[in-house]
């Protein structure tokens, strides 16, 4: 099985080939549109701002490389947000494989933005990709701006009301926790999709 992880600029990258290796998943890190069409499985990681992360795709020409395809694609933390249509994170236009808009967390008493830290799953249908992941399992999050909850949503949490903690349309998927830094379950998380 050939995995690849875009090399879209996302500070996060080591650690995510890490957690791939301790599978047994040595995953190639490239921008080359030929190695990513003819991968098994795509995962789009991701850490910083929505309008830095589109411009490094678009400079690279792989937005339509992407949007076009088929095989398991998988988009962690930032990397989810951008499969969505839109962010108000800099009014970004992203790559709209998923029908969401990516919106900030409000402010509010006793909720810091950015949300920070460990913070409960709740699966909310059946998916492959949910294999062994239970109720209030916990995963690792950093961001300030979050998914709705919607028809693409797998596993809601929960900060200040819920939202998409894990996101599948067709043959993309997200993770806006850190599969890499959430112990058993982002392992669990990461063979699933692997196995997809």
């Amino acid at each position: 099985m050939s995995v690849v992880l875009v090399d879209a600029g996302g500070t996060n990258i080591g650690s995510v080939r890490y957690a791939l290796q301790r599978l047994g998943v040595d995953a190639a890190l490239t921008s080359d549109a030929d190695a990513i069409r003819a991968a098994d499985k795509v995962i789009l990681p991701g850490v910083g701002a929505a309008g830095p992360g589109m411009a490094r795709l678009r400079e690279l020409e792989l937005v339509d490389v992407i949007r076009s395809l088929t095989q398991p694609v998988l988009g962690v933390c930032l990397g989810m947000q951008l499969l969505c249509e839109h962010s108000d994170e800099g009014d970004t236009t992203c790559l709209g494989v998923v029908p969401a808009r990516v919106s900030r967390f409000d402010e509010a008493p006793g909720l810091c933005v950015p949300h920070m830290g460990w913070n409960r799953l709740s699966p909310v249908g059946k998916h492959p990709l949910l294999k062994n992941v239970e109720e209030g399992d916990w995963a690792y999050f950093v961001h300030s701006y979050a998914v709705p909850s919607g028809d693409y949503t797998l596993v809601n949490s929960d900060y200040g009301g819920a939202f998409s903690a894990v996101i599948a349309n067709g043959n993309f998927h997200g993770m806006q926790f850190h599969p890499e830094r959430s112990a058993s379950v982002g392992a669990k998380l990461l063979k699933n999709f692997l196995e997809l």
